[in-house]
């Protein structure tokens, strides 16, 4: 049996790529936990909230009947490279860290998703310590590191899989451009547990109406990047 454990930041985006890679709830799971087991492989996936700061409250769970599983840090990114389009997916080689550190991911996992890719981009994928939300600071950070995307877990979630002696994966694509703007408002809808506040996105419909259709854009492409992840993902596992 080989073992794939694929972890998200938000709850939002474990969902989506459990329905697309057709994952069960597991009933027993404290938190939100989705698996499948087909073909020898058994695939787990879970939501680390943001930052991946739930990872070492989590793992003794997650990893608790897995034999040095395949660790994939999945789902979304903002592009830095002005390029890159909505859903493009982006599959490094190595993260830079929050002190500047370079992980790199396992070569054999890489090689294999990008053969089975196809047009995914490699090369450096930035780790943040916050949402880089406007043009400008995406621009910056693309001129100061010539990263093609930001996440806010990959580094992390590396880091912990080298320490545990796993092999590691990153598969994220693209939910918003260079040139979008994130409105600080949607930021703020996502608690630092990955939760979706369901009562404050009605009271931001109330009250700033205007900001809805940046949400509706970023929704549609938080979808179509989950698409793209789910399809290498589904690949991988055969």
């Amino acid at each position: 049996m080989t073992d794939v454990l694929i972890l998200t930041a938000v709850e939002l985006e474990a969902r989506g790529l459990a329905r697309e890679l057709e994952l069960g709830r597991l009933s027993r799971s404290p938190f939100p936990v989705y698996e499948r087991s087909r073909g020898g492989v058994r695939l787990r996936l879970a939501p680390l909230g943001l930052g991946a700061r739930l990872l070492a409250e989590r793992w003794p769970f997650l990893a608790a009947d897995f034999v040095s599983p395949l660790v994939i840090s999945a789902g979304t990114c903002g592009a830095l490279a002005p390029e890159l389009g909505i859903g493009d997916l982006i599959l490094p080689e190595s993260v830079l860290g929050l002190a500047g550190e370079r992980l790199n991911v396992t070569p054999g996992a890489h090689a294999a998703a990008v053969r089975l890719a196809g047009d995914a981009r490699t090369g450096l994928l930035l780790t943040s310590s916050h949402v880089v939300a406007t043009p400008e600071a995406k621009a910056e950070r693309f001129q100061a590191t010539g990263a093609l995307a930001v996440d806010l877990e990959s580094a992390v979630i590396l880091g912990w899989a080298s320490r545990q002696g796993c092999p590691s994966l990153v598969v994220r694509a693209v939910s918003d451009t260079a040139g979008q703007r994130l409105p600080a408002e949607l930021v703020g809808l996502v608690t630092p547990e990955g939760k979706l506040l369901a009562s404050r996105v009605l009271t931001l419909a109330l009250t700033r109406p205007s900001t809805i259709s940046h949400a509706l854009v970023l929704r549609r492409g938080t979808g179509r990047a989950l698409k793209s992840v789910a399809r290498v993902i589904a690949a991988l596992a055969g």
